[in-house]
């Protein structure tokens, strides 16, 4: 990650970077990485950064005159059992909307490819021709002669003991050989990175784990390179290396370490073997490969890398210093995303932002409950272990739990909420007593009870616990004319108005969408989502000149927040007192009681039905939650709350909306206030004249047992044309549903034949302009 950021900033002119190095260039995890280099990656941008690190990898060698060890022999991923193989279906669907090659092929071919394998319990595989492996430490010296070549320079035997910073940005290293003045430091500095950007005041939430594979001498049948063959249900990697054979593993559950036990010297040095821990991966490598039994064991390699808490690495400007970036963490997929992740890494630290929306991987999607060493410790194992785990909807992380509690936690877990985990926030996903659920590509155990849960909001009224989301007020003599700066809609607005706006970079793409409520003329507070609360703050605070007589508070753990949504809702509201909020108009918001607590509560709703988003005070939220409930109301969970806004088109953060998606794409263009000076207006305008319209539509299954979850490619005429974004079982309509981005260029109609790809079986769709759920009557409009 330091040789490829540093060779791309020289490429691009910036001829003072510099590289400075502890030990030796390699020296810490790069040097033993097995260096795997598969294509594809969740996202279409994730899987670009790889497709960027192959073309890279693939034409240094010419450019540089030193050889990469780049070789390009494919990848075969197996399956043994149903689950895995629709997984790997999944994944070559999806490949296949991102333009990258992946096949669904059968045992027999499967066995050709391999042919030491043992196929008895295969029953399918994807082949995958683009992936490779390279020389890590040949490709870090080509990088660094790149970057030499341009002017760069890399000071190695150079430890770092301090970094500078003034007024909250960077401003210089101290090091052994004496201090260096900058504006920008990039931390590519591993599973060290933690104590490096403790130094900045910058949370790292990075720790290391024991990473196992295994090198044979030569072995007969082996004759110069193979593809890598990928037996993830037996958790296992293998490839050739000098006429033997590799056997990595990602087993079920790793080993951390504490960096502190590694020393400031740990250089070209290796853990200890562990054949005590390695022996059940021994046993399925032998299953897999019989030739294995006669093989002469080389040595067992264990090497620390680091990993983060949800497995995805760290690329981007940390939230509490400016200045000071990240390009660490990278959970063993360090040299595929190295070249393209250097790039955007790069890019970042010379324009300000990343060249495309990498939200999962921004530094500032985590918490700081998951920072320390306890967290750390305990989820990293469960991290290495699933990295070849099957991804089913639904899974949650069991280790680091209950870091966040919300004011409700007793209530909610007293009448059986089964919780997710969302920025260290425990939520109910929904209430049932029962036993944990078993996961599955199929109808989900939790069917019928989001049905019922569905049905109170929409029959009744349901309680749905919003109190994590983020709450920030902007107050003073310029709290409005900042806001209007960062905002797409007019905040200009009376004391009580609700607005829902977006704020953009100056490409026009969101960076986040949000709910305001202007309390009083010098007053505003923020409703941000989840997961946003970390990012948000850092943008306001990015954004404010220092002349701009204003506070910025994070004010979320000081209030609840629950929906009551229904036809009940004004009638149960009327019951606990809270009489005025009847004749409470659509985005307004007043002060009230309930149960002879203060409250406010704003007339809107992200399930489509009548209902109020009440905030009170965080010792409050029991007392007020018991009235309601003695009123009729009844608890919902966050999977009814998901289903209800698909069916009526409501955007998710992180789903439709991301930063590369302006207002006019994601059809949000009501939320644009023309005649205002926003952050992004100039490109909105260019995109208006040219007639941008809004590339979000809603699909409507026909087949009632189709099971969509997202991230599924859009079919119209045999031609991709986009991917689900969000997906659930419509209860109020009574059908599987989804939310998809289409290719702005796709002209379709419903006279155009519409499939979408679940795991390689195309199933036959509706696809709706607008919203296939309204509250007035209205239930689907098919174009």
């Amino acid at each position: 990650m330091g040789c490829s950021t540093l060779y791309h900033l020289a490429q691009h002119g910036v001829n003072d970077a510099i590289l400075v190095e502890r030990n030796q260039l390699t020296s810490g995890t790069t040097w033993h990485s097995a260096a795997q280099v598969r294509a594809l990656r969740s996202s279409r941008n994730l899987t670009d950064l790889i497709r960027y690190s192959i073309e890279l990898y693939s034409k240094l060698e010419q450019e540089t005159g030193q050889h990469t060890g780049w070789i390009n022999k494919g990848s075969l991923s197996i399956a043994t059992n149903p689950d895995r193989l629709t997984h790997i279906e999944r994944q070559a669907a999806l490949a296949s909307s991102f333009a990258v090659r992946a096949e669904s092929i059968g045992r027999a071919e499967a066995k050709e490819r391999w042919p030491l394998m043992n196929d008895e319990d295969v029953i399918g595989a994807v082949w995958s021709p683009d992936d490779g492996r390279v020389s890590p430490s040949d490709l870090c010296a080509a990088l660094s002669k790149g970057a030499k070549a341009n002017g760069a320079r890399i000071f190695e035997e150079t430890a770092v003991d301090g970094v500078v910073t003034k007024n909250g940005r960077i401003s210089g290293l101290e090091t052994n050989r004496g201090p260096i003045a900058c504006d920008a430091v990039a931390l590519c500095t591993g599973l060290w990175s933690r104590q490096l950007g403790a130094m900045a005041g910058v949370e790292v939430p990075v720790w290391p784990c024991e990473h196992f594979y295994l090198l044979t001498k030569p072995v007969d049948g082996i004759t110069g390179n193979m593809p890598t063959l990928s037996d993830h249900d037996s958790h296992l990697y293998i490839r050739d290396d000098s006429g033997g054979l590799l056997i990595g593993c990602f087993e079920p559950m790793g080993k951390p370490i504490d960096p502190e036990r590694l020393g400031k010297n740990f250089a070209f040095q290796l853990l200890d073997e562990d054949w005590d821990h390695f022996e059940p991966m021994m046993v399925h490598a032998l299953h897999r490969l019989p030739a294995l039994e006669n093989a002469e064991v080389k040595m067992l390699l264990n090497g620390p890398e680091g990993f983060t808490p949800d497995g995805s690495f760290l690329l981007g400007e940390a939230a509490e210093t400016r200045g000071l970036f990240l390009g660490c963490g990278m959970n063993s997929v360090g040299v595929a995303s190295g070249g393209g992740a250097g790039m955007a890494l790069a890019h970042c630290i010379q324009h300000g932002h990343v060249p495309m929306d990498l939200h999962e991987v921004d530094p500032k999607r985590f918490s700081s409950a998951v920072n320390s060493v306890e967290a750390l410790t305990a989820r990293v194992p469960e991290v290495l272990g699933k990295h070849y785990e099957i991804s089913y909807p639904g899974r949650q992380w069991s280790t680091a739990r209950n870091l966040k509690m919300l004011p409700l936690d007793g209530r909610w877990r007293e009448i059986g909420a089964h919780m997710g985990q969302f920025f260290g926030w425990e939520r109910p996903l929904y209430f049932s007593k029962t036993k944990e659920p078993k996961l599955t590509f199929g109808r989900p155990d939790w069917f019928d009870q989001i049905r019922y849960e569905v049905h109170l909001a929409h029959e009744k009224a349901a309680i749905f616990d919003q109190s994590s989301f983020g709450k920030i007020e902007i107050q003073g003599r310029d709290a409005c004319s900042f806001l209007n700066r960062l905002c797409t809609n007019e905040v200009d607005r009376t004391p009580g108005r609700v607005i829902y706006t977006s704020m953009l970079n100056d490409r026009g793409g969101i960076e986040s969408d949000l709910t305001m409520i202007r309390l009083s003329e010098e007053l505003y507070r923020l409703y941000v989502g989840t997961n946003n609360i970390k990012r948000d703050l850092a943008w306001l605070r990015h954004h404010r000149r220092a002349d701009e007589r204003l506070t910025i508070t994070d004010c979320t753990l000081d209030y609840a927040v629950l929906g009551l949504m229904g036809p009940d809702a004004d009638e149960i509201a009327n019951t606990v007192g809270a009489k005025e909020l009847r004749s409470l108009r659509y985005f307004w918001a007043d002060h009230s009681e309930i149960a002879q607590y203060p409250i406010l509560a704003a007339r809107l709703s992200y399930v489509g039905e009548l209902g109020f988003e009440i905030t009170c005070n965080v010792a409050h939220a029991l007392p007020i939650y018991e009235a309601l409930y003695q009123a009729g109301a009844r608890p919902a969970g966050l999977l009814a709350q998901t289903s209800m806004r698909i069916e009526k088109q409501f955007l998710a953060y992180g789903h439709e909306l991301d930063t590369d998606i302006s207002p006019l794409q994601a059809g949000l263009g009501f939320s644009v206030a023309w005649d205002t000076d926003f952050i992004g207006k100039p490109r909105l305008l260019a995109q208006r004249d040219q007639g941008t319209r809004g590339n979000i539509i809603s699909v409507v299954f026909h087949d009632q047992h189709a099971v969509p979850i997202g991230n599924e490619p859009v079919v119209i005429d045999q031609k991709i044309v986009g991917k689900t974004t969000s997906a659930a079982f419509g209860h109020r309509i009574g059908a599987p549903i989804a939310l998809a981005s289409i290719d702005e260029t796709s002209h379709w109609t419903n006279s155009n034949r519409a499939e979408v790809d679940i795991a390689g079986t195309l199933f036959g769709v509706d696809l709706v302009d607008g919203a296939v759920f309204d509250p007035k009557g209205l239930r689907m409009k098919r174009c």
